[in-house]
């Protein structure tokens, strides 16, 4: 094993009826079914779409930070 760590980002967009933070963790729920060693998020972009002039849906963009194996 070497001495430092090597890290990947990727973008995903999470949402939810309910809330911002709700978003960020569905995003977070749906990316830990398949990125592995996630270490942390940064959120970079906060939206939603207006239905009948309400919030339908929170939208979050994240960047999410994950470890490579064996780095």
């Amino acid at each position: 094993m070497s001495n430092h760590h090597t890290y990947k980002k990727i973008e995903m967009v999470g949402s939810s009826k309910t809330s911002i933070e709700e978003a960020i963790r569905n995003a977070l729920a749906e990316c830990n079914k398949t990125v592995k060693n996630m270490d942390w998020f940064e959120v970079t972009e906060t939206r939603g779409d207006i239905v009948d002039g309400a919030v339908g849906h929170f939208q979050v963009t994240l960047k999410i930070g994950f470890r490579i194996s064996d780095s």
